[in-house]
Protein backbone atom coordinates (compact mmCIF):
# COMPACT_ATOMS: atom_id res chain seq x y z
CA UNK A 1 0.00 0.00 0.00
CA UNK A 2 2.90 2.38 0.73
CA UNK A 3 4.27 4.09 -2.38
CA UNK A 4 7.73 2.60 -1.95
CA UNK A 5 8.85 3.47 -5.49
CA UNK A 6 8.35 7.17 -4.78
CA UNK A 7 10.19 6.97 -1.44
CA UNK A 8 13.17 5.18 -2.93
CA UNK A 9 13.37 7.35 -6.04
CA UNK A 10 13.38 10.53 -3.94
CA UNK A 11 15.24 9.34 -0.85
CA UNK A 12 18.12 11.83 -1.23
CA UNK A 13 15.82 14.85 -1.29
CA UNK A 14 13.62 13.41 1.46
CA UNK A 15 16.64 12.82 3.69
CA UNK A 16 17.77 16.42 3.22
CA UNK A 17 14.32 17.71 4.11
CA UNK A 18 14.06 15.48 7.19
CA UNK A 19 17.44 16.53 8.55
CA UNK A 20 17.08 20.27 7.85
CA UNK A 21 13.41 20.97 8.62
CA UNK A 22 12.80 23.15 11.67
CA UNK A 23 12.21 23.41 14.56
CA UNK A 24 13.57 19.84 14.71
CA UNK A 25 13.88 16.99 12.22
CA UNK A 26 10.60 16.08 10.57
CA UNK A 27 9.33 15.15 7.13
CA UNK A 28 6.01 15.58 5.33
CA UNK A 29 5.17 13.03 2.63
CA UNK A 30 1.95 13.53 0.67
CA UNK A 31 0.33 10.71 -1.33
CA UNK A 32 2.16 8.29 0.94
CA UNK A 33 -0.15 5.37 0.12
CA UNK A 34 -2.07 4.11 -2.87
CA UNK A 35 -5.05 6.49 -2.75
CA UNK A 36 -7.68 3.95 -3.80
CA UNK A 37 -6.62 1.43 -1.17
CA UNK A 38 -6.32 4.05 1.56
CA UNK A 39 -9.77 5.42 0.78
CA UNK A 40 -11.20 1.91 1.02
CA UNK A 41 -9.39 1.41 4.34
CA UNK A 42 -10.78 4.71 5.65
CA UNK A 43 -14.31 3.56 4.79
CA UNK A 44 -13.85 0.52 7.01
CA UNK A 45 -12.74 2.31 10.18
CA UNK A 46 -15.49 2.04 12.80
CA UNK A 47 -16.30 4.64 15.41
CA UNK A 48 -13.92 3.78 18.24
CA UNK A 49 -15.01 3.35 21.85
CA UNK A 50 -11.70 2.68 23.65
CA UNK A 51 -10.84 6.03 25.24
CA UNK A 52 -7.22 7.14 25.57
CA UNK A 53 -5.66 6.52 28.98
CA UNK A 54 -4.30 10.07 28.93
CA UNK A 55 -7.74 11.46 29.70
CA UNK A 56 -6.44 14.34 31.84
CA UNK A 57 -4.26 15.70 29.04
CA UNK A 58 -6.33 14.56 26.05
CA UNK A 59 -10.00 15.19 25.42
CA UNK A 60 -12.33 12.89 23.50
CA UNK A 61 -9.44 10.89 22.01
CA UNK A 62 -10.04 7.22 21.22
CA UNK A 63 -7.69 4.43 20.16
CA UNK A 64 -7.60 1.04 18.45
CA UNK A 65 -4.22 -0.60 18.99
CA UNK A 66 -4.47 -3.94 17.16
CA UNK A 67 -5.97 -2.44 14.03
CA UNK A 68 -4.73 -5.16 11.68
CA UNK A 69 -7.59 -7.36 12.87
CA UNK A 70 -10.06 -5.01 11.13
CA UNK A 71 -9.39 -6.54 7.72
CA UNK A 72 -6.95 -7.25 4.91
CA UNK A 73 -6.26 -3.60 4.05
CA UNK A 74 -5.34 -2.85 7.66
CA UNK A 75 -3.06 -5.88 7.75
CA UNK A 76 -1.43 -4.70 4.51
CA UNK A 77 -0.52 -1.25 5.82
CA UNK A 78 0.59 -2.79 9.13
CA UNK A 79 2.96 -5.15 7.30
CA UNK A 80 4.23 -2.37 5.02
CA UNK A 81 5.11 -0.21 8.02
CA UNK A 82 7.21 -2.90 9.65
CA UNK A 83 8.79 -4.22 6.45
CA UNK A 84 12.53 -4.30 5.79
CA UNK A 85 11.93 -2.03 2.83
CA UNK A 86 10.41 0.70 4.99
CA UNK A 87 13.00 0.23 7.73
CA UNK A 88 15.73 0.72 5.12
CA UNK A 89 14.11 3.98 4.01
CA UNK A 90 13.82 5.28 7.58
CA UNK A 91 17.44 4.37 8.29
CA UNK A 92 18.55 6.21 5.17
CA UNK A 93 16.80 9.49 5.98
CA UNK A 94 17.84 9.35 9.66
CA UNK A 95 21.48 8.43 8.84
CA UNK A 96 21.33 5.72 11.51
CA UNK A 97 19.87 2.24 11.94
CA UNK A 98 16.16 2.65 12.60
CA UNK A 99 13.40 0.05 12.73
CA UNK A 100 9.65 0.07 13.30
CA UNK A 101 8.46 -1.75 16.42
CA UNK A 102 7.10 -4.96 14.83
CA UNK A 103 4.37 -5.21 17.49
CA UNK A 104 3.53 -1.49 17.40
CA UNK A 105 3.31 -1.04 21.19
CA UNK A 106 1.40 2.14 22.02
CA UNK A 107 0.49 2.80 18.39
CA UNK A 108 -2.65 2.17 16.36
CA UNK A 109 -5.62 4.08 15.01
CA UNK A 110 -6.21 7.34 16.86
CA UNK A 111 -9.58 9.05 16.56
CA UNK A 112 -10.26 12.52 17.96
CA UNK A 113 -13.98 13.18 18.28
CA UNK A 114 -15.82 16.45 19.01
CA UNK A 115 -13.64 19.06 20.78
CA UNK A 116 -10.70 16.67 20.85
CA UNK A 117 -7.28 17.96 21.89
CA UNK A 118 -3.91 16.58 22.97
CA UNK A 119 -1.73 18.66 25.27
CA UNK A 120 1.89 19.30 24.34
CA UNK A 121 4.15 16.52 25.55
CA UNK A 122 7.34 14.51 25.17
CA UNK A 123 6.87 10.82 24.44
CA UNK A 124 8.32 8.01 26.52
CA UNK A 125 11.91 7.44 25.43
CA UNK A 126 12.74 3.76 26.04
CA UNK A 127 10.46 0.91 25.01
CA UNK A 128 8.46 -0.54 27.94
CA UNK A 129 9.53 -4.13 27.18
CA UNK A 130 12.75 -3.86 25.17
CA UNK A 131 14.65 -1.62 27.54
CA UNK A 132 17.47 -0.66 25.15
CA UNK A 133 15.16 0.36 22.29
CA UNK A 134 15.22 4.16 22.08
CA UNK A 135 12.22 5.84 20.47
CA UNK A 136 13.61 7.68 17.46
CA UNK A 137 10.58 8.59 15.34
CA UNK A 138 6.82 8.98 15.35
CA UNK A 139 5.18 8.00 12.05
CA UNK A 140 1.73 9.60 11.75
CA UNK A 141 -0.42 8.73 8.72
CA UNK A 142 -3.40 11.09 8.54
CA UNK A 143 -6.78 9.94 7.23
CA UNK A 144 -8.70 13.23 7.34
CA UNK A 145 -10.65 13.32 4.09
CA UNK A 146 -11.84 16.73 2.87
CA UNK A 147 -9.88 18.34 5.69
CA UNK A 148 -9.96 22.15 5.93
CA UNK A 149 -7.64 24.44 7.89
CA UNK A 150 -10.55 25.74 9.96
CA UNK A 151 -11.19 22.22 11.31
CA UNK A 152 -7.97 22.52 13.31
CA UNK A 153 -6.11 19.50 14.58
CA UNK A 154 -2.79 20.66 13.12
CA UNK A 155 0.21 18.82 14.52
CA UNK A 156 1.97 21.39 16.69
CA UNK A 157 5.70 20.90 17.23
CA UNK A 158 8.09 22.87 19.43
CA UNK A 159 11.78 22.57 20.22
CA UNK A 160 12.31 22.91 23.97
CA UNK A 161 15.92 23.98 23.39
CA UNK A 162 15.07 27.05 21.31
CA UNK A 163 11.35 27.64 21.76
CA UNK A 164 10.91 27.55 17.96
CA UNK A 165 7.50 26.27 16.85
CA UNK A 166 5.60 25.10 13.80
CA UNK A 167 2.10 23.86 12.94
CA UNK A 168 1.70 21.15 10.30
CA UNK A 169 -1.50 20.55 8.34
CA UNK A 170 -3.02 17.06 8.55
CA UNK A 171 -4.88 16.25 5.29
CA UNK A 172 -5.74 12.79 3.97
CA UNK A 173 -2.88 10.51 2.88
CA UNK A 174 -0.16 12.62 4.47
CA UNK A 175 2.57 10.93 6.52
CA UNK A 176 4.46 13.06 9.00
CA UNK A 177 7.70 11.58 10.31
CA UNK A 178 8.67 13.37 13.49
CA UNK A 179 11.91 13.01 15.40
CA UNK A 180 11.55 11.96 19.05
CA UNK A 181 13.93 13.28 21.67
CA UNK A 182 14.10 15.06 25.03
CA UNK A 183 13.22 18.38 23.34
CA UNK A 184 10.58 17.40 20.72
CA UNK A 185 7.30 18.72 22.12
CA UNK A 186 4.16 17.97 20.12
CA UNK A 187 0.36 17.92 20.44
CA UNK A 188 -2.73 19.53 18.91
CA UNK A 189 -5.27 22.18 19.90
CA UNK A 190 -9.00 21.60 20.27
CA UNK A 191 -10.58 20.60 16.98
CA UNK A 192 -13.77 21.80 15.32
CA UNK A 193 -14.44 19.03 12.82
CA UNK A 194 -18.02 18.73 11.47
CA UNK A 195 -20.38 16.46 13.38
CA UNK A 196 -19.58 12.81 12.69
CA UNK A 197 -16.19 13.61 11.16
CA UNK A 198 -13.18 12.77 13.31
CA UNK A 199 -9.48 13.63 13.39
CA UNK A 200 -8.14 10.23 12.37
CA UNK A 201 -4.62 8.86 12.06
CA UNK A 202 -2.55 5.69 12.23
CA UNK A 203 0.41 6.01 14.59
CA UNK A 204 3.52 3.85 14.38
CA UNK A 205 6.84 4.24 16.22
CA UNK A 206 10.43 3.56 15.16
CA UNK A 207 13.45 2.86 17.36
CA UNK A 208 17.20 2.68 17.47
CA UNK A 209 19.18 0.37 19.77
CA UNK A 210 21.31 1.84 22.54
CA UNK A 211 23.98 -0.45 23.95
CA UNK A 212 24.03 1.84 26.99
CA UNK A 213 21.18 4.01 28.22
CA UNK A 214 21.89 7.54 27.01
CA UNK A 215 18.99 9.15 28.88
CA UNK A 216 17.14 8.52 32.09
CA UNK A 217 14.09 6.40 31.15
CA UNK A 218 10.89 8.44 31.26
CA UNK A 219 7.22 8.00 30.62
CA UNK A 220 5.20 10.60 28.71
CA UNK A 221 6.16 14.06 29.97
CA UNK A 222 3.26 16.52 29.74
CA UNK A 223 3.85 20.26 29.37
CA UNK A 224 0.54 22.07 30.05
CA UNK A 225 -0.02 25.59 28.76
CA UNK A 226 0.42 28.67 30.92
CA UNK A 227 -3.36 28.99 31.36
CA UNK A 228 -3.85 25.34 32.40
CA UNK A 229 -5.62 24.70 35.67
CA UNK A 230 -3.55 24.31 38.87
CA UNK A 231 -4.73 20.68 39.07
CA UNK A 232 -3.48 19.87 35.56
CA UNK A 233 -0.13 21.54 36.29
CA UNK A 234 0.19 19.54 39.52
CA UNK A 235 -0.65 16.28 37.76
CA UNK A 236 1.82 17.01 34.94
CA UNK A 237 4.58 17.65 37.49
CA UNK A 238 4.02 14.31 39.21
CA UNK A 239 2.83 12.23 36.23
CA UNK A 240 6.13 10.44 35.59
CA UNK A 241 6.54 9.34 39.21
CA UNK A 242 2.92 8.20 39.45
CA UNK A 243 3.11 6.14 36.26
CA UNK A 244 6.36 4.47 37.35
CA UNK A 245 4.77 3.46 40.67
CA UNK A 246 1.69 2.15 38.85
CA UNK A 247 3.83 0.20 36.37
CA UNK A 248 5.81 -1.39 39.20
CA UNK A 249 2.69 -2.91 40.70
CA UNK A 250 0.35 -3.36 37.72
CA UNK A 251 2.61 -3.38 34.65
CA UNK A 252 2.87 -0.96 31.76
CA UNK A 253 -0.33 -0.03 29.99
CA UNK A 254 1.68 0.80 26.87
CA UNK A 255 3.32 -2.61 26.93
CA UNK A 256 -0.11 -4.22 27.03
CA UNK A 257 -1.43 -2.06 24.20
CA UNK A 258 -1.27 -4.62 21.39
Amino acid sequence: MINFDYLEKNKEALRTKYLTNEPFSHLIIDDFCDAEKLNALRDEIPELTNKSRDYVFANNKFEKSNYKELGSLFEEIYEDFRSDRFNDFLSYIACKKVFVDPKNHGGGIHQGKKNSFLDMHLDFNYHPLNKNWYRQMNLLLYLNRDWKEEYGGHLKIEDLRTGDKNELSVPFNRLIIQECGPYTLHGYDMTSFPEGNYRTSIATYAYTIHNKLMEKPRTTDWVPSEDASPLKKFMAKHYDSAVKIKNKFFGSGTAKNQ
